[in-house]
């Protein structure tokens, strides 16, 4: 019997070896985060049991969790894939872009710069990245191929039609595409596929005790990165992450599920998005993922 996850699998699939076929240099972004981890899988599936023929890129804030980089390490290793690390600290330290300051400062933004300086170095012309489209609203508004100029930039209103499933990836140099394999996925899809598969994530994914302090509604990592103004005090707790990031505003949640299927019962009643509840730097407005799409961010 034919599962709606074998239906997504399948078309995710047919995208990743449709670009690869299509467009000389694809790279795929990988940050450790779970659906980069199930990117990975699709994108291993595709050609086995040819290696996947393309590398996977980091673009590393410098401010990340430990355990995502060493689980980032380990499973790069295992698969035998060549891993890009694109440095923000490294923008820093050549004057591409300048370190934000204040309560509310991040390296997420810093991202962009450093993203695109790579895709031009390495003459990337496709990027697959694991983006879904419940994730936010800019995210549904994008297609499957979408569309960046030579100046890495998204423009929503000069997208390109995309008539079942015929991508058109005609580029100049220059100019590349962002893909997203996932774009039919959910947060609970990816959740089931990973159960399905048996992959590993890093381990803040699950319930487990730590220090944290409370900031306008958000549980944050106490760590350098994530500076405690006076007031806000650190304890205790347990909780999980549902997704990956810069470790300055990446928020937790108060949790107990420990397990795969305890996040999924979780998942099945939750009302929050996934950006809504974990991302500090994307409560500035409704339309501040979008703005930085614009800018040529992920």
């Amino acid at each position: 019997m034919i599962t709606q996850l074998d239906l997504l699998e399948s078309e995710s699939i047919q995208i990743i070896r449709e670009i690869a076929a299509e467009l000389e240099r694809p790279v795929l972004l990988f940050s450790g985060g779970k659906d980069s981890v199930v990117l990975l899988r699709l994108a291993e599936k595709a050609f086995r049991p040819a290696p996947i023929p393309f590398p996977v890129m980091h673009v590393d804030t410098g401010h990340n969790f430990p355990e995502v980089i060493d689980f980032r390490d380990r499973l790069v290793a295992a698969l035998g894939v060549r891993l890009i690390v694109a440095s923000v600290q490294d923008s820093i330290d050549r004057g591409r872009v300048s370190e934000e300051r204040g309560r509310h400062a991040s390296r997420n933004r810093l991202q962009t710069t450093t993203l695109l300086d790579a895709i031009a170095e390495h003459r990337f012309d496709a990027v697959y990245a694991g983006a879904r489209r419940d994730e936010e609203k800019a995210r549904a508004k994008e297609r499957v191929v979408s569309f960046r100029d030579d100046f890495g930039q998204w423009d929503p209103k000069n997208q390109r039609p995309e008539l079942w499933n015929l991508f058109n990836t005609r580029i100049r140099p220059g100019e590349h595409v962002r893909v997203f394999p996932l774009s039919n996925w959910t947060e609970l899809d990816v959740w089931h596929y990973l159960r399905r598969e048996a992959l590993d994530l890093p381990s803040i994914y699950f319930a487990h005790v730590r220090t944290v302090f409370e900031r306008d509604g958000m549980l944050l990592d106490d760590n350098p990165h994530a500076r405690r103004d006076p007031g806000e005090q650190a304890y205790a707790a347990t909780v999980r992450f549902r997704t990956v990031g810069d470790a300055s505003c990446t928020g937790a949640i108060a949790s107990t599920a420990a397990t795969t299927d305890a996040v999924i019962e979780e998942l099945k009643t939750t009302r929050v998005t996934e950006r809504g509840q974990t991302r500090a730097d994307d409560r500035t407005g409704e339309s501040a993922m979008e703005d930085r799409k614009k800018e040529g961010y992920f």
